[in-house]
């Protein structure tokens, strides 16, 4: 979040307020104790009559709770069952007066400081930091390799600037229409902190890329229609999130882990206080101490496999004893190949995808090896090495590319007309298009990801969205929901003009421009995306499995409104944006909900930051491709080739061209992909039935969407990202979670946020000092050989059509 407009001093706290007053909530920083430091909840303090009445609830909405420990369950039911008062208080007390989850209360504290949020340094940090951040991961997107700032890195840079400023800035009051305010309230606080940093990037501009472009559509439709388009698809996304928050953000059981090294991060640099080595398995190191070891660890390790050995990052040593062994390379390559054996020692590839597999919990890492092993690696195998899919034996195994029938890249040029239309004469003498093994997976288990979320979310919390809609804000609450009840609640038609204004911008956009999308198109785009807001984010918010309609919104797109490549392209991007973005606010709600900022300041900060990110995105990118010579072509200079425009290029020719008919249609070679619609739909059913029989063993584990959806980034991912993450993941959330649990409930979340930080600031110096002058790294064995191989070289196939032959169905 960024810092934001508040309401004015003088409505907050009296004309008359001086600086003394406008500081009082900031007179140090403070050294509160941890959940865990402070006396566990007993029972003795309950209200009885409360507890009846919460207990029940309880009982209901947490019944398949993944992240309950089943001794608690047992707890809450018992005392539900038998009305014992002693352990309904017990009961009362874990659930009410604190986070009945171990990962919570690691990271968040129970208390309310009483800090002031949104101050003016609050305001004007985050503005700056809005601006520099969005513009620079807008211009650096365009070139390839793209580099990022992620919010962790803001988080860093501001802590020591809000400092610096409580020391060096005057805490004079000024009055301004009857509003006492000043530039320095005292020392930085944790809300401050917390209010300054956002970062977001506009996922439109991909497609914007794709149009202005000249290497692609060459269309440049105006300042208007970008921001239009830009601002519409940002917000509806966020409107939304907001109106079902009552589902997905206040409920206790919405974890959202992803936000917990966050809060261990913000709490750990303004408390530097040391641990109590009773409670932290024998550490009595500072959480402060601790996050700046790793961090320097971290970014000292990823120089040896980012720059000076590289062949740590894939460390396929079995491709290379056999360099040009095909099967070998299928099987144990980490580029092109199934990582059979999976050994890396660079923290991107095990954290590139899934995050950081410190913030899943256990179960979630079991589900994604169960779906990694089921049904990506074994059906892989199988499909590939049958023949099962047909023609699988001249492809790579694993490849995100598309192949024509000479077995080379898919050059969807040679099926355009000069206007960029599909020819069809074009088409039927080129080639069909051909999928990697893996690639078509991908498809299949995107599709049954999809359905299987609105399946177990249906059949497992069906009830549970029933009862949060009916109470809305009177739902049983934690203890973070009972301090948040001291602020003022951000109305709900605030978001529902939100999502109308919105509405109407993406609507102009679509009909006062040539944008090839049909009205009724824009809004089936956005029914699309609020169709699968809850479901995707209560997964999400259990899990840290994050679902997409990266695929199924082109794929529908193509059946509604088959040649119009940029009509399909727009479809997409409402779509796929309306859910990503309700997924990253829900987040950043919750972060405000744990660190108890006042909700109408989250929604102030947040549509604020949004807007200007998004005029300081487009007016970085209209620059770019004015002032860039060559840029978005495959030789530019300095290697801005715009990979995201090309890559939403490709996709509007893909789908909107050649359409999802000739791809998966009935009679087409991939036309068994459709089964996976009912494979998404059975699989929470047979696990709802099984959980039924045996409610308390490790079946109630089984997560489907999280099998099945965890698959998406596979390809491009290989599985030894998958694999490593499994492995980091259950290393620490299960093995060290049960030794040692008082270094977990200190530290673990710390060294997420220490790996993660520590690697995306080394990752940012390399890019500045190596990657972009092209400083050459040492060349040796370790940086050239190890790339030798037909794994890496694309070349691992088992069938190579002799020179003027090809592969395929005679008739396409």
């Amino acid at each position: 979040m960024v810092g934001k407009f508040r309401t004015p001093w003088s409505s907050r706290d009296g004309p008359d307020l001086g600086i003394d007053g406008i500081s009082r909530s900031n007179s140090g920083t403070e050294v509160t104790p941890t959940s865990s430091e402070k006396k566990e909840p007993d029972g003795q303090d309950v209200d009885i009559t409360a507890a009846a009445e919460d207990l029940p609830k309880f009982a209901k909405t947490h019944q398949f709770d993944p992240n309950l420990p089943q001794e608690r369950i047992n707890i809450l039911h018992d005392a539900t069952a038998t009305g014992d008062v002693e352990a309904m208080k017990v009961a009362e007390a874990a659930f009410a007066e604190d986070s009945p989850y171990e990962e919570v209360k690691a990271a968040v504290r129970a208390i309310d400081g009483g800090e002031v949020a949104n101050t003016v340094r609050a305001w004007i940090l985050g503005m700056i930091f809005v601006t520099i951040c969005s513009g620079l991961n807008m211009f650096l997107s365009m070139r390839s390799p793209a580099i990022s700032f992620p919010p962790v890195v803001v988080l860093l840079l501001v802590y020591p600037v809000g400092c610096i400023w409580a020391k060096i800035v005057p805490m004079r009051v000024f009055r301004t229409f009857g509003c006492n305010w000043t530039f320095n309230t005292g020392p930085f606080n944790i809300k401050e902190h917390t209010n300054s940093v956002s970062i977001s990037y506009a996922y439109s501009t991909d497609a914007l890329l794709a149009l202005k472009g000249k290497a692609f559509y060459n269309l440049d439709m105006g300042w208007g229609f970008q921001l239009l388009f830009t601002i519409s698809s940002q917000l509806i996304g966020i409107s939304l999130a907001g109106v079902f928050r009552r589902f997905l953000i206040w409920p206790s059981a919405m974890v959202w882990p992803g936000q917990l090294s966050n809060t261990s991060l913000l709490f750990a640099l303004h408390d530097k206080s040391r641990s109590n080595p009773a409670k932290s398995s024998g550490w009595s190191v500072s959480r402060y101490r601790f996050f700046v070891y790793v961090m320097v660890g971290s970014f000292a390790w990823y120089w040896i496999p980012g720059v000076l050995w590289q062949g740590l990052s894939v460390f396929a040593f079995v491709t290379w004893i056999k360099p040009n062994n095909v099967v070998l390379n299928q099987l144990f390559g980490g580029f092109t190949g199934l990582s059979l054996i999976p050994l890396t020692f660079d923290f991107t590839y095990v954290s590139g995808y899934l995050l950081n597999p410190l913030l899943a919990p256990a179960h979630a890492h079991f589900n994604t090896l169960i779906g990694l092993t089921v049904f990506m690696i074994i059906t892989a195998i199988g499909i590939s090495y049958t023949g099962s899919l047909s023609y699988s034996a001249y492809l790579p195994i694993n490849t995100s590319s598309i192949f024509d029938n000479t077995g080379g890249f898919y050059n969807v040029k040679n099926i355009l007309t000069p206007e960029y239309t599909f020819d069809l004469e074009k088409y039927k003498a080129y080639s069909p298009l051909f999928l990697a093994p893996c690639f078509f997976l991908n498809y299949g288990l995107s599709f049954a990801s999809l359905t299987a979320a609105f399946v177990h979310v249906g059949i497992f919390h069906g009830k549970e969205i029933w009862y949060r809609f009916r109470t809305a804000r009177d739902q049983e609450p934690d203890i973070h929901m009972k301090l948040m009840k001291k602020y003022p609640e951000a109305p709900d038609w605030w978001y529902w003009i939100l999502l109308l204004v919105s509405l109407a911008f993406g609507l102009a956009t679509v009909l006062g421009y040539s944008s090839q999308l049909p009205w009724w198109g824009f809004f089936v785009s956005n029914i699309i995306g609020m169709a699968f807001i809850i479901p995707t984010c209560m997964i999400l918010a259990t899990t840290n499995i994050q679902l997409s309609l990266n695929v199924i919104s082109p794929f529908l797109a193509g059946f509604m409104i088959p040649g119009k490549p940029i009509g399909v392209m727009m479809f997409k991007v409402f779509s796929v944006i309306t859910l990503g973005q309700a997924q990253t606010y829900c987040g950043d709600l919750k972060l405000a909900h744990y660190m108890k900022i006042p909700p109408k300041t989250v929604f102030s900060c947040q549509i604020v930051a949004t807007i200007w990110a998004c005029f300081v995105q487009i007016a970085v990118m209209n620059w770019s491709l004015g002032a860039i010579d060559g840029i978005c072509t495959t030789t530019q200079s300095a290697h801005f080739t715009c990979p995201n425009g090309k890559t939403f290029f490709s996709s509007s020719i893909t789908w909107g061209v050649i359409g999802p008919a000739r791809m998966f249609g009935p009679g087409s070679i991939y036309s068994a992909i459709q089964y996976y619609w009912l494979l998404g739909a059975l699989l929470p059913v047979l696990f709802y039935i099984l959980i039924r029989f045996f409610p308390r063993s490790p079946v109630r584990l089984l997560n489907a969407p999280v099998m099945l959806g965890a698959m998406a980034w596979l390809p491009p991912a290989t599985p030894l990202s998958f694999s490593s993450w499994v492995i980091v993941g259950l290393v620490f959330n299960y093995w060290i979670k049960r030794r040692w649990p008082g270094w977990w409930q200190h530290y673990n979340y710390l060294t997420a946020a220490g790996l993660d930080s520590g690697l995306v600031i080394s990752t940012i110096i390399i890019f500045f000092a190596i990657t972009l002058p092209n400083v050459t790294i040492p060349q040796w064995w370790g940086n050239v050989d190890v790339y030798e191989t037909t794994d890496y070289l694309y070349s691992a196939v088992r069938k190579i059509p002799a020179d003027g032959e090809t592969f395929g169905p005679a008739v396409w």
